[in-house]
This record gives C-alpha cells, structure tokens and sequence, in this order.
C-alpha cells in the first residue's frame, strides 16, 4: 500500500467511525434487543459473577430457548470471547453503560475489516475498487447498523478476515517470516471460528490461497491439514463440551429450513418466498436501496482470473443457502454475507468508471450517474434502516421502575413472548414468557411478575391471588 490508500482508508475509517458513533448510548432495546441482550447479558455476569469462559451465563432461566429449564441460565452456543472483551473493558473503565462498550467493541472489530476489505480489493482488483467497497461497507446505512449491535457476528468476521490478510501475506510472500502469518492466520481464524462458527464458510478462500501457492501440490501437503485441523479443532472440542450443558443449547434445526410465522413454523427451503425475501427485500431494498444492486449483480459478472473475491462471494452464498430459515428470520444473519456485498459493488462501479470507457456513455454523463446511483441507494435503505435504532420509551421507563421495587437478586417473571430484553433492562434474572402457571414458577424461583396486558391485570385482581406492588396506565408489578 502506498501513502495515498493509507490517506484514503484514514478518511473513510473515519467516515465509518462517525456514522458508527450515532445514538451510540441509547438503551438496549433497538432492533434485536432480545438477541443483543443475551449477549450483553453474559458479559454482566461475568462481571457481577466472576470470569468464567466455560460456563457463561444470561438472564433467562425458562425453557423457551432449548425445550428444559435453565436455573443456572447457561448460554451455550458461542464461545464467549466477545462478552468476555466487553466485560474486561467496562471492569477496566466503568465510565460508559455496559451495552456502550459492547457497542464501541463492534465498531473497532467493523473498522478493522474495513480496512481489510480495502488491502484485498487494492490487490486483487484495483484502488477505485478499494475505496467505493470500503465505502459502502463504512456508510451503507445497514451495514452502518449492524456493526454497532451488541453481538459477536462482526467481530467473528472481522477475525475471519484478518486471517485472511495474513494467509494472503503468506501465500504472496517468501522466506522464513512468512510461517509468522501463517500461524498468526490460523490462531485468528480458529478464534473466529469459536466467536461464531458460521465463518467456517470461508474456509474456501483458504483452500483457494493453498492452491494459489501450492496448486495442485496442496493434497500432498502437510502444513494444508495441519491448518485446517488446528483452527477447526477448538471449535470442535467446545461443541462436543457444551453438550453436558443442553439446557443452555438453544434449539437450532429450524434455522436451516424453516421460518417461525403466527402459524407456528413453516418451511422456506427453496421456495419462492426465500428468494423474495433475501435477494430482493434484504439484499436489493434494505441493504443496497435497490439501485445499489445493479452494481452489485455488474461486479458479480466480471470476468477475472484472480479468484480470491470470488470464492469470498460464493462462501458466502454458500452460508445464504444453507441457513435459509435464519436469514429469512432475521436481518442480523445478514451480517456474515455484507463485506462480499460491499466489495463486489465496488467492483461493479469500477468496471462502469474505468475498465469500460469505450462501451458506455460519455464519463461527463457516467460520473454524475454513478454517484446519483450511490446517492439515491442511500437514502432508500436509510429510510428502511433508520427504524432500527427506535425503542420503546415505556419498556425503559417500566425497566427502571422494577429496578426499583425489587432487589438485585429477584427473579421475574414477564409474558413479552419469550423478549428478554426486559430482563436485561430491569437487571434482572428470571422468565421472558409465563411458561407454566404463576404458582409453579414462584416455587421455581420467581418473585414478581410484570404485564402490560390490561386484560391480564384485570384478571389476576379479580382472582386477587397476587399483591399488586404497583400500577400505572402502563404496567403493573404482581408480588408473587
């Protein structure tokens, strides 16, 4: 990289950082609260609880998530590396909310795989490329989004593609320092891999930069295994350790093929409703603000020899089509396929800019289209996204009410369906959703139970079983 990329990639690391920053210390109760909850959940117990990777724990107890009851409130499914980070830097300096670190955490992750993102299509493509599939990635109002929620997914792929970087430096270098990128990628992308195991999809642009150094000689080579059995090995061996803890394993099938409607759920694999909704809602509308995609599908199309971009593209389709009820289910699955989408846009406005001048009209017209193109892209998935950052004023208000009223160790009790973002909220540990009877889960535990339901509250004064500790036009909070 020469001084100019490095004076390009600081503005637009800096353009990111900015949009990134926005309504950074609201509440944690914007889109996918319940999901981003959880995960911040298990970095405040660690904190309150003590430092243990082995058993991290949440706030609920129910039997929603995996089909038992969970009294200990274990979280198995990612190995907790990114909770553990946010709970070190808020231990270390707690001077900003918990869900602030967690969301200047995703951020940092989000900056750096910009800058990768950068170096691989400044290498496999050209600068033009580098800067407008950067840019998209740091201004896109969805990828803007889902790089300051409080979930690992950015993270993960933020250490896919680092371990990318440094394979790539192996695999175009030589001497003896090139066994330090070597190790260096297969420590980041085994950590990746246990922050979230769907990045195992890229393992075929590793298996495309063996080929690239070794060809065909690659089967015969003994550093090829030991890369892929190394990095896939811890992840294996915590898969095999979280199943003494099946209480705390979410139920996971339904994500390859199905989606959870009011009817219960249904099956999407292959069907017309797959397609409409990720390629053309996600995909074309929300992330890309439908004229976007046009470069998109141009840089798809491309003839080039070099393949790196592209087995990046097709792992990543890879990923769509084999967790098609999550995708379709919700938009944060989305966040493992935005860097291929970022960089093949670049590629595409690319191509229209300089690779084709004598096909195209006159560049005094193409320029102004291109960026009315971005332009108007932005502002149609912004006006989808921006919805995403709003959250419910009443749910804080009641949160801090029963904060409040009940002490630090009470378990509660809510019927927000199974949300737990109530929980979180209030600080508290307990059951998203009235599983059993009232009765039953105060002799599991529960201490009060808080509705918004009038209809609901209206009944349990009837019956007058429960003491009403308080009650507004909003909620009320049952001792139980």
């Amino acid at each position: 990289m020469k001084k100019v990329d490095f004076l390009l990639l600081s503005l637009i690391i800096f353009l990111a950082l900015v949009c990134r920053l926005y309504n950074i210390n609201t509440p944690l109760a914007d889109l996918h609260s319940w999901r981003q909850s959880d995960t911040a959940a298990v970095a405040r117990n660690f904190i309150t609880q003590g430092f243990d990777l082995l058993h991290p724990k949440y706030d609920d107890l129910s039997n929603i998530q995996s089909g038992k009851y969970n009294p200990q409130g274990y979280r198995m499914v990612e190995f907790p590396i990114y909770s553990a980070i946010v709970a070190v830097l808020y231990k270390s300096f707690p001077v900003v909310p918990l869900e602030v670190y967690g969301r200047l955490t995703t951020i940092f992750f989000s900056l750096v795989l910009i800058s990768v993102i950068y170096y691989l299509l400044l290498k496999e493509s050209n600068r033009l490329s580098a800067v407008i599939g950067s840019l998209v990635y740091a201004i896109f109002p969805f990828f803007v989004f889902f790089s300051r929620v409080v979930l690992p997914d950015t993270a993960a792929l933020s250490l896919a593609f680092l371990a990318i970087f440094f394979f790539y430096l192996f695999t175009h270098n030589k001497g003896a320092k090139i066994w330090i990128f070597y190790l260096l990628s297969l420590i980041l992308f085994a950590a990746s891999l246990l922050v979230k195991p769907v990045t195992i999809f890229f393992g075929l642009a590793f298996l495309y930069l063996f080929f690239i150094k070794y060809e065909f000689n690659l089967v015969k080579r003994l550093d090829t295994y030991v890369y892929f059995i190394l990095a896939v090995l811890p992840l294996v061996w915590w898969r095999f350790y979280i199943q003494n803890y099946p209480e705390g394993i979410p139920a996971n099938k339904w994500l390859f093929t199905m989606v959870n409607t009011s009817a219960g759920l249904q099956p999407i694999f292959l069907r017309p409703a797959f397609f409409r909704w990720i390629f053309f809602e996600r995909i074309n509308n929300i992330i890309l603000g439908g004229f976007g995609a046009t470069l998109l599908v141009i840089g798809s199309l491309i003839k080039n020899r070099r393949l790196l971009l592209f087995s990046i593209l097709i792992s990543s389709l890879i990923y769509l089509f084999t967790f098609e009820g999550g995708n379709v289910q919700h938009e944060y699955y989305q966040i493992i396929i935005l860097p291929a989408l970022a960089m093949f846009t670049g590629i595409g406005a690319s191509y229209l800019l300089t690779d084709n001048k004598k096909q195209f009209i006159h560049q005094a017209v193409l320029y102004p289209v291109v960026v009315a193109i971005f332009a108007f892209s932005l502002l149609i998935s912004f006006y989808q996204v921006k919805g995403y950052y709003d959250y419910s004023n009443d749910l804080v208000s009641i949160a801090k009410i029963v904060r409040t009223l009940t002490n630090p160790s009470d378990q509660i009790v809510t019927d927000t369906v199974g949300d737990t973002t109530l929980l979180y909220l209030s600080d508290r540990r307990g059951y998203p959703a009235v599983t059993e009877g009232l009765p039953d889960l105060k002799k599991r535990g529960a201490s009060y139970f808080v509705t918004q339901k009038s209809d609901v509250i209206a009944q349990l004064k009837k019956e007058k079983r429960f003491t009403v500790i308080f009650e507004n036009d909003k909620f009320a909070l049952f001792k139980l």
